[in-house]
């Protein structure tokens, strides 16, 4: 058996992360075993302070270091806003620890130059923006970055009002789809949107974060 450990900074993610991708994902591989950590005050603080901070990195390892010492094979960050801190707890624990937007900027970099950002937090499109230069970086590749906020649609949706909160995004997602090559969506609280083709490709949070993280506890 395997066991995984998500750190999650909503408090309504079990209905926006644990049910629709965890529960799914779960199922589809009976050798693994999941448990969630939730603190909200990360984001929220984040948030007030305009990015990471020594006391919000400092809380965040102290999570991994518990999820490590209670046998987990490896660490999924679901919030894409603390990815910084991710980076720097990476070499101070002995499983692996990934950020849940990896794979999406991984996806981005292979299938485009001109990369769209959709967002519902305005802290959301500068943390996978670094991922995604640094992806390209590591690529050789030049990717040029736009970024589009679907503004209050995050609060919208954590006060319950999802019909709200979709007609926002989509609004928001077609006119970023007439000025780039891809679309990344920033949050995996954007992930259940329904909606028709654009006309470029769409990178969702989710699912490709549970099988990177797993792939790499297989390795482990």
């Amino acid at each position: 058996m395997k066991t995984l450990y998500t750190i999650n900074t909503v408090n309504n993610f079990t209905d926006l992360i644990y049910r629709p991708f965890g529960v799914p994902f779960c199922e589809e591989n009976p050798d693994l075993v999941m448990y969630n950590i939730m603190d909200d005050s990360l984001l929220k603080d984040t948030l007030k302070y305009e990015g990471m901070t020594p006391v919000i990195a400092g809380r965040m390892l102290n999570y991994a270091k518990a999820a490590e010492a209670s046998g987990a094979d490896g660490v999924l960050v679901t919030c894409t806003s603390v990815n910084q801190a991710t980076a720097l707890i990476k070499p101070l624990l002995t499983i692996p620890i990934i950020n849940i937007e990896e794979p999406v900027a991984e996806q981005a970099v292979e299938n485009g130059k001109r990369i769209g950002i959709l967002a519902t937090l305005p802290s959301s499109p500068k943390a996978i923006g670094r991922v995604i230069e640094q992806k390209a970086q590591q690529n050789g590749k030049q990717v040029e970055l736009v970024v589009k906020v679907a503004e209050g649609a995050f609060d919208v949706l954590c006060a319950g009002d999802r019909p709200k909160h979709d007609e926002m995004v989509l609004a928001a997602l077609a006119e970023l789809a007439k000025e780039v090559d891809v679309i990344a969506f920033a949050q995996i609280s954007m992930s259940l949107l329904p909606h028709g083709d654009v006309g470029v490709p769409i990178y969702k949070i989710g699912r490709s974060g549970y099988e990177k993280i797993y792939s790499l506890m297989s390795e482990k």
